[in-house]
């Protein structure tokens, strides 16, 4: 045997080794093997979760699994009644920088220091804008105006037919509204909408996307009646629990959300230009308001926009994001160790979720029987509710049904992303892995013991 061949087989030995606690033996159809896998650093661009950068800002400097996506309601509704999805589409979801990624969107009106956002046919409806100054100038339109109003939740409507049941969009952000779509107008509160046009475009966006997480800027006001919504904290860490009455965590408590997090997603934006400060000095109090917010993705600004190659920052980078989120491990693995051909396989799994938030969509948990060639020749979706594995432990129990044919066979689990159609989430294990399946162990069909 070559060296590299030599080398190869010992570091699949000390793999296996490492995983391997005991096996119970093969002759035993009642028995189970037993695993405790070594635990492993956690991946940096697992889905729905770590950072959301632009595709437009420049360079990405750090891994990443979405990208987020600002927008005008004018390129998409440029003449009444008239939605330009696909060449919206073409033209950006298309981006190399967003090739592979989930989507974060947010549809804006007024967008300080950029051309209006707001359709041309509605100033010819007499939908009147306010020239500002304030955060680079720009004009905001009258948010309570009848034919405003109206449009906006015809928009909502086309835009959640469009996009509710696209499985590559992550998350809606509550958008139109005030600056930027940040549901304000300061320092001119007396320009936002009412509270009746909020509530109307609150009940516009739950209508039109029943299947998706939608975040709000603001958890207090006209958004303290709604559980269905999560929220993103745009001057995180910042003003994430600054100690005044305004902060992000003050309005959430304020407003009954502080368990909302179990739930609705909570993300967003880090002070802008200011990932150094956040992830030198100041780096405590990250962690400290990731644990508190039970923040899951940070985007557009964040770590991943900027060139800083220091060692220190890089690993606070990628500590940052298996914070953030989920980060699934798995501390015991039990499965059958020898069954009959077309018998049920028992598989038992205890894990942890590491981080400090849940999964929020219900994607399938899967099981799969591979060959040794790494063909899959079966998968089972299991009952388990991904959603439910909150911080901590939690376990998974399961019969599977044997291949027809006796021989050697290996166990794959696996949470499946229904856009890409194959599994994605990835373990904080030193498992070996056939494709995208994380190999729980191997199981021998037969009659009995060789």
């Amino acid at each position: 045997m070559s060296n590299t061949k030599k080398s190869g087989a010992k570091a699949l030995l000390a793999l296996w080794a490492s995983a391997m606690a005991s096996v119970a033996p093969a002759e035993d159809h009642n028995a189970l093997a037993f695993v405790r896998p070594a635990s492993a650093p956690g991946p940096l661009d697992n889905p729905l979760k770590g950072y959301c950068p632009y595709v437009t800002a420049g360079e990405i400097h750090r891994p990443y699994s979405m990208s987020f996506l600002y927008t005008s309601w004018k390129e998409l509704e440029p003449t009444e009644g008239n939605y330009a999805f696909e060449a919206w589409e073409k033209k950006v979801w298309s981006h190399p920088r967003a090739k592979g990624k989930h989507l974060v969107i947010r549809v804006y009106a007024d967008y300080p220091k950029k051309p209006s956002g707001l359709p041309d046919w509605l100033r010819t409806k007499g939908v009147r804008e306010k020239k500002y100054r304030d955060h680079g100038g720009g004009m905001s339109p009258d948010y309570d105006h009848p034919q405003m109003v109206v449009a906006m939740e015809r928009f909502v409507s086309a835009f959640g037919k469009r996009y509710n049941n696209n499985p590559r969009i992550a998350f809606i952000q509550l958008g139109l509204l005030g600056f930027w779509g940040e549901w304000h107008t300061y320092p001119h509160e007396e320009w936002f909408a009412s509270e009746k046009t909020q509530r109307r475009i609150i009940r516009a966006y739950l209508k039109a996307f029943p299947d998706k997480q939608l975040m709000a800027r603001y958890a207090d006001g006209v958004l303290a009646d709604y559980r269905e919504i999560g929220f993103h904290d745009d001057m995180f860490p910042e003003d994430t629990d600054n100690g005044k009455e305004w902060s992000f965590l003050a309005r959430m408590r304020r407003a009954g959300h502080s368990d909302t997090w179990k739930r609705k997603v909570v993300g967003g934006e880090m002070e802008p230009h200011n990932a150094p400060k956040w992830l030198g000095g100041q780096w405590n109090h990250t962690l400290e308001m990731i644990r508190r917010s039970h923040f899951s993705w940070v985007g557009p600004y964040g770590p991943a926009l900027e060139p800083e190659n220091s060692r220190e920052f890089l690993k606070r980078s990628d500590e940052m994001v298996r914070k953030m989120g989920y980060q699934f491990r798995l501390e015991e693995i039990r499965h059958s160790a020898r069954v009959l051909p077309g018998a049920p396989c028992k598989v038992v799994l205890q894990g942890v979720n590491e981080g400090v938030a849940p999964f929020y969509y219900p994607w399938p948990v899967q099981l799969a029987w591979i060959d040794d060639g790494g063909k899959i020749l079966s998968k089972t979706n299991l009952n388990d509710d991904v959603r439910k594995w909150l911080p901590g432990p939690f376990s998974l129990k399961a019969d599977m049904l044997a291949p027809s044919k006796a021989g050697g066979y290996r166990i794959g689990f696996g949470i499946e992303d229904p856009w890409q159609g194959k599994p994605a989430v990835r373990l904080a294990n030193r498992l070996p892995m056939a494709g995208d399946w994380t190999v729980l162990g191997r199981v021998e069909l037969g009659t009995g013991a060789k």
